[in-house]
């Protein structure tokens, strides 16, 4: 996106799926990288091909549910580059099961890193947006923070949760007539390694919800997805939804959300008698 030639972008998650794309794409339009992830490996491969791309790239280890690390990240980052233009905050994790079947500990992992990664994010370079003159704020929401979704309660209330934190930020921005542009994105499914990485409650495979999403509902690929986020966040937008299958659950979700709620439990209900068939056979 030539709109980010010569500014600094700081991405989050950034070792695969969109988080990559997202920096790949920035790093072809001439921006500058602070890039980070836990996982070593991914985020040595993203940063060789942003670098390979000609950018000016960082590159961290960065565990976003540890707030002083962030804190630190964050000043750390404009000392190197004298300024950030560019935020997305993107790094996530997934938890499936039924919510009686979860423990506490595995709630708290996901909040801390779906959205207290986020607030940490936000907290630790919104300044230094601000200070840019020309700020843009991207947190990563999902589908789930439209409507809700059984097997992903804790998912979903991390994702509702950066929904509206987000838009309240946006209005503080607004409403202070701050530098800042603030953008929430909710991507469908997008072919990443997600919900492969993620973790199940005790006792479940969680090979199967992987298989199911990688089969059926990921339909985006991250390089799309990174396009319609970073057109969004030139623009200003308010809310990006990636994929038909996010705009669709919007919409029907505003329509009639008693509906929406009824319709999945049917689909979840016959998919879960479908697949208690198929082991006893």
């Amino acid at each position: 996106m030539s709109t980010f030639n010569g500014k600094v972008a700081v991405i989050t998650g950034a070792g695969s799926g969109i988080g990559r794309a997202l920096a790949h794409r920035l790093a072809a339009g001439g921006a500058r990288l602070a890039i980070s992830d836990v996982d070593d490996h991914g985020l040595g491969e993203t940063a060789s091909r942003a670098r390979s791309l000609g950018a000016h790239v960082r590159s961290d280890r960065l565990d976003v549910s540890d707030r002083n690390a962030v804190l630190a990240y964050a000043d750390a980052v404009v000392t190197e580059f004298g300024a950030v233009h560019l935020v997305i905050n993107n790094a996530g994790v997934v938890h499936g099961g039924e919510f009686l079947g979860m423990s506490f500990e595995d709630i708290e992992r996901v909040i801390n890193i779906d959205f207290w990664g986020v607030v940490n994010g936000t907290k630790a370079f919104l300044p230094y947006l601000i200070a840019s003159g020309d700020g843009a704020l991207v947190n990563i929401s999902s589908l789930f923070g439209l409507v809700p979704m059984p097997g992903q309660s804790a998912y979903v209330a991390a994702k509702y949760a950066v929904r509206g934190f987000t838009e309240s930020v946006r209005i503080e921005m607004l409403a202070g007539r701050l530098p800042v542009t603030v953008t929430c994105v909710h991507p469908g499914g997008v072919k990443t390694a997600i919900a492969r990485n993620g973790t199940s409650n005790a006792g479940a495979d969680p090979s199967g919800n992987a298989e199911l999403f990688d089969r059926t509902l990921a339909r985006t690929t991250p390089e799309r997805a990174a396009e319609l986020i970073l057109r969004g966040a030139a623009r200003g937008r308010p809310r990006v939804l990636v994929g038909t299958d996010a705009r669709a659950a919007y919409l029907l979700g505003s329509v009639n959300l008693s509906a929406w709620q009824s319709a999945v439990a049917c689909v979840v209900s016959r998919l879960g008698r479908r697949s208690s068939g198929e082991r006893t056979r």
